[in-house]
């Protein structure tokens, strides 16, 4: 039977109700809540307004899949046998780190601009969104700055290779470079957290040591050096340890490359040290407060990437919403899809305004800055990974069966949203650290408050938060078994207190309604009445799609 006149014109491989590629996006000028929040945090706008426009394109979101796509690969020996721990990466990888070094991610806050760790903040959560696997080699190179002040030659020898915004992905001794990076070897299979219980040992050998042990993660394992934790007579102490030597390959051999749920574009490795060469980083002894310099840092990355990971994933489920028809009416006119996608950008934004506000501390002076860049630093790690998971799958919910392939990017901010929470401290290490500092420092608790008092008085909802945490502190309610909830209790205050300060009264109002009281389920989509759902909607829709 011949094709109607309408099947005829319809063609089985004709897509409609689709939506189309979304193309080059700006991810700076499309995202109205990141100007304000980095302005308010002392970002320096015209760079992030370069590097948004340049990481956004279809071509270096192409270049993030491919980096997934075709994993890193560990090649331990040459054809003639002879040892190489190497590992090999696709090109796409290569492009990705060169356009995060090239624009400053790990040297910005260590070139005198103000306003330096705000914008390499920002800069994380832009990269985030593209790639987040390229942001650990990046973060440890930016991180390691302040570890190396410990000792005045590594300082001088390795800073301005750290921070020369050149990636030379060579594999040679320092002293060929142009440009280096910095990775991390801590973790033991019988400590992990714990990191007084390695037993990697260090032996003197003239102006250096011989580091002999097993590191059960090694992140970046092609990177330049690594910092690392070793017994040495005086105790568990820090060392540098270069990958090459003037000689040839330091005695670092990798075993094997970890298979990981997510962050699969960068490798991370099992190594061992056969005697390799380390050079003592500080005192011997004092190796825990000389790389927590490097852990304070990538903290902050590690607060900052869940907010791009769940901006990356609202922003894939708008575009679906806007351009998806059901039941004779865009997705985004559905009331139950628009609630949905209002009450996932609430925690997105407050994730964003918290980790700008954070990075702002970092570029302050004074203990006080400082004390309170600590506090403020491992509550943001807290609460935005906390959320961030939750944020994800609901997104990809959001798009139903399309959000779960590999076509989209939702599979692969899936895997990775629990990262962050698990690496540099989860969350119960995140939370007792909270404490830790509110007891070591009470200025930092002190300087929370006051921030968070600034916005006294704009929400009766906000208010009454304030109080519930003033009658902790008159009370003295800080126990191990409250951690999470304090930690809780005192980031949503510090949330609060932003977004009524720096957002829209839309979004504010509605933060206190579902965060700030008691009540609300932890579902998403269960706002209550009289809320601006669209008004937030529409804050939170990419304004170049």
């Amino acid at each position: 039977m011949p094709d109607s006149p309408a099947s005829a014109s319809l063609g089985t491989h004709d897509v409609t109700n689709q939506p189309a590629p979304r193309g080059d996006l700006d991810l700076w000028a499309g995202d109205a809540a990141l100007r304000a929040h980095a302005r308010a945090a002392g970002a320096d706008a015209a760079l992030l307004g370069d590097f948004g426009a340049a990481i956004g394109t279809a071509e270096m979101r192409a270049a993030g899949r491919d980096a997934n796509r075709h994993l890193p690969e560990f090649v331990p020996f040459d054809a003639a046998g002879r040892r190489l721990d190497e590992v090999r990466f696709h090109p796409a990888y290569h492009d990705l780190m060169r356009a995060g070094i090239g624009a400053g991610y790990a040297a910005l806050p260590w070139e005198g601009a103000a306003g330096g760790h705000a914008t390499h903040a920002a800069m994380v959560y832009l990269m985030s969104q593209v790639e987040p696997g390229v942001c650990c080699p990046m973060t440890m190179t930016y991180a390691a700055v302040p570890a190396l002040r410990a000792d005045p030659a590594l300082l001088a020898d390795w800073v301005p290779r750290l921070t020369a915004r050149l990636y030379d992905p060579a594999a040679r001794p320092l002293a060929a470079k142009g440009g280096a990076t910095m990775g991390m070897a801590m973790t033991e299979k019988q400590g992990g957290s714990d990191v007084r219980a390695n037993t990697t040992t260090a032996v003197p050998d003239g102006d250096h040591y011989r580091l002999t042990g097993h590191k059960w993660f090694c992140s970046a394992p092609m990177s330049d050096g690594f910092l690392t934790l070793a017994q040495a007579t005086g105790g568990l102490t820090c060392f540098l340890v270069p990958r090459w030597l003037d000689e040839g390959r330091n005695a670092i051999h990798i075993q094997r490359l970890k298979d990981k749920l997510g962050n699969r574009a960068n490798a991370s490795a099992e190594i061992e040290y056969h005697g390799a060469l380390g050079y003592r980083l500080g005192d011997e002894g004092a190796g825990v407060r000389t790389i927590l310099e490097m852990v304070h840092h990538t903290r902050l990355d590690t607060a900052m990437a869940p907010a791009g990971l769940m901006r990356a994933a609202l922003a894939e489920a708008h575009h679906w919403a806007r351009h998806r028809s059901a039941f004779q009416k865009r997705l985004i006119d559905q009331p139950l899809m628009r609630a949905v996608l209002a009450d996932l950008a609430l925690d997105w934004e407050g994730a964003l305004a918290l980790g700008m506000h954070v990075a702002r501390a970092f570029d302050g002076q004074g203990a006080e800055a400082r004390a309170f860049a600590r506090l403020g630093v491992a509550l943001a790690k807290f609460l935005s990974n906390k959320l961030c998971p939750g944020v994800v799958y609901e997104a990809m919910e959001a798009m139903g069966g399309m959000g779960y392939v590999e076509d989209t990017p939702l599979p692969m901010l899936y895997r990775e949203a629990p990262l962050n929470s698990i690496w540099e401290g989860s969350g119960n290490v995140m939370a007792l650290d909270v404490l830790r500092a509110i007891a070591r420092e009470p200025a930092a608790l002190e300087v929370l408050i006051a921030e968070m008092k600034l916005a006294a008085g704009a929400d009766t909802r906000f208010d009454r938060h304030l109080e519930r945490i003033g009658w902790r502190i008159a009370e003295k309610r800080f126990s191990e078994a409250d951690a999470r909830q304090i930690a809780m209790e005192l980031a949503l205050g510090l949330q609060g207190s932003l977004l009524l300060r720096h957002s829209p009264g839309y979004v504010a109002d509605a933060f206190c309604a579902t965060r700030l009281e008691d009540g609300i389920g932890l579902a998403f989509g269960l706002l209550p009445d009289g809320l601006d759902e669209q008004a937030i909607v529409d804050r939170a829709r990419p304004k170049l799609d």
